[in-house]
């Protein structure tokens, strides 16, 4: 009897995490070999734009692309880089898209502002008019925009793109923000109105520190989409000394004949830039896509 009892009174032991992860380590071992054979198969392409763009036209053409260079070939990276003026292209690619990049993410926080915060009728109706504008495709926007900077001059500047992508890029942040503001704590704003801090006060004082990881992370985005934006660039900029470098790899691209050695160097010297600047961010992106998970 003594010995039912104490087994009735005998405490639950539960299990501990160690033994709950033993339990689940098959499940585990598959989502990570998953995972693995994914990460490979994403980086095959560009293991294979390495090895040839250090391999020469000759090898290319007798041995394929799935072989190693025979001997290092720097030739084609040197031919890229005299045969387009990398460096203006450089220069290009990079303030352009980081003038689109600050002017878009402004644009964006000043008309969520005045849609997600601001006493604007219609909000609802102005979300979904962002929203459709994102769903344009750039052919349909092409000749109106060719049209029109032809008319204020802009043909052939690299304002044209600035100004082109910052209104593109900023339909995208504003749907964003406005339904990000839109859900903002109003007795906050009605403190800080009680205060006697005015709209703009607001925005910069209020608003924007709370939304600022939001910002990091589209200011970050707008870079990189425009930095790759290829069509509207090539039908606006006309001469080299103001096109940019997806440009510059799309003239490598003869009728006849394509150096296939060269164009990988070519991409491979494109990539770097872009690959630096994520390395540089990847804890403001983080950060910022994570900033509103706990609270």
């Amino acid at each position: 009897m003594a010995t039912l009892t104490q087994a009735r009174t005998r405490p639950v032991v539960a299990p501990t995490r160690t033994q709950d992860r033993h339990h689940r380590g098959a499940l585990r071992w598959v989502v990570l070999a998953g995972c693995v054979v994914v990460a490979l198969l994403m980086l095959a392409p560009f293991g294979l734009m390495v090895m040839n763009a250090f391999k020469s036209p000759a090898d290319y053409s007798t041995h394929g692309p799935l072989t190693l260079p025979s001997s290092l070939y720097f030739s084609g990276l040197a031919k890229f880089w005299s045969y387009v003026d990398f460096p203006v292209k450089l220069w290009n690619s990079i303030w352009s898209s980081a003038a689109v990049a600050v002017l878009g993410t402004l644009l964006s926080l000043l008309t969520a502002f005045a849609i997600g915060v601001g006493k604007v009728k219609g909000r609802v109706w102005l979300v979904a008019v962002f929203l459709l504008a994102n769903m344009l495709p750039q052919e349909v926007l092409l000749y109106p925009l060719y049209t029109m900077a032809q008319k204020v001059g802009l043909n052939n500047s690299p304002w044209s793109i600035v100004v082109i992508f910052t209104v593109i890029q900023a339909a995208f942040g504003t749907y964003l923000l406005a339904s990000v503001l839109g859900t903002f704590p109003k007795a906050l704003l009605e403190a800080a109105q009680l205060d006697g801090a005015n709209s703009w006060r607001v925005l910069w004082r209020v608003v924007f520190p709370i939304v600022r990881p939001t910002l990091s992370v589209l200011m970050i985005f707008f870079f990189i989409w425009t930095w790759n934006e290829f069509f509207i660039p090539l039908v606006m900029l006309t001469t080299p000394d103001s096109q940019t470098v997806p440009i510059a790899l799309a003239s490598l691209q003869g009728d006849r004949m394509l150096d296939v050695p060269t164009l990988n160097a070519g991409a491979l010297v494109s990539l770097v830039p872009t690959l630096m600047f994520f390395l540089f961010f990847q804890r403001t992106l983080t950060r910022g896509v994570t900033a509103g998970a706990v609270k």
